[in-house]
C-alpha cells in the first residue's frame, strides 16, 4: 500500500485528491494539508511512502516543502503538482529532490501513475513538462562533462528516465531486468554525485550527457 500525504492550498482540490487516492487499488491518503507550514513534524508522525505536493501555496510553498522533506526523510518520494508550465519552478523542484513532476490538468488516471511509478523508483514527469525541462538546460550553459564516464548502457538508462519511463518501463524497453537498471542507476548516482532521479536528469540534460 502506497501512504500518500497531499498540500494544496485550494480545499475542494485537495479534498478531491482524498477521495481519488482513497478509491484507489493500492494507495491511501493518510494526511492533507493546505501548506508546508508543518511538513517536518507531518513527516514524522504520518510516515508516508509519498507526498503529492503542489508548489504555489501561501506561508510555506511546495518548493521549501521539498526541501524540508528532503533534509530530513530523503527516503520520501515526492510528486510536484501545478497548474504552471513554469521551468524555473520545475527545475528548483528537480534541483530539490522531487522524483516527478505532473500537471493539475492531467487526468485522474495520469495522476496515480505517476505515484505508483516514482514510489516505484522511477521518474515522472509528464510530456509537456519534460520538453520544457530539456529547454531550459539546454539553453543553459553546460559544465564540464568530462568527470563523468558513464557507460553506454548507463547512458541508455538516463535516456529513458529523462523522457519519464518508469524503472519498469525502462526494464522492458531495454529488455534488461528491473534488478540491473536499478544496479545501473546506483552506478549513475555514484558517478554523477546525485542523490536522486530529479538530480541525475538534470545534471543530465545541463551537461548535454543525454
Amino acid at each position: 500500500m502506497i501512504s500518500v500525504v497531499v498540500y494544496d492550498d485550494n480545499n475542494a482540490r485537495r479534498k478531491s485528491l482524498e477521495a481519488l487516492l482513497q478509491l484507489s487499488d493500492g494507495v491511501e491518503c493518510v494526511g492533507s494539508f493546505s501548506d508546508c507550514s508543518t511538513v517536518q513534524q507531518d513527516m514524522e508522525s504520518l510516515k508516508p511512502s509519498l507526498v503529492l505536493m503542489d508548489i504555489e501555496m501561501p506561508n510555506v510553498n511546495g518548493i521549501e516543502g521539498v526541501k524540508k522533506i528532503k533534509q530530513s526523510f530523503p527516503e520520501i518520494k515526492i510528486v510536484m503538482q501545478t497548474v504552471f508550465e513554469d521551468e524555473e519552478k520545475i527545475f528548483a523542484a528537480l534541483q530539490a529532490g522531487a522524483e516527478g513532476y505532473i500537471l493539475k490538468t492531467a487526468s485522474a488516471e495520469k495522476i496515480i501513475q505517476s505515484i505508483v511509478d516514482v514510489n516505484n523508483g522511477g521518474a515522472f514527469m509528464t510530456p509537456s513538462v519534460a520538453l520544457r525541462v530539456m529547454k531550459h538546460f539546454n539553453s543553459s550553459p553546460a559544465i564540464d562533462n568530462s568527470v563523468t564516464a558513464l557507460t553506454a548502457k548507463e547512458k541508455e538508462v538516463l535516456k529513458n528516465l529523462t523522457e519519464g519511463l518508469s524503472y519498469k518501463m525502462v526494464a522492458d524497453k531495454m529488455n534488461i531486468s528491473y534488478y540491473t537498471v536499478n544496479s545501473h542507476i546506483k552506478k549513475i548516482y555514484e558517478k554523477l554525485q546525485v542523490h536522486s532521479v530529479g538530480e541525475a536528469i538534470s545534471y543530465a540534460i545541463k551537461n548535454n550527457i543525454v
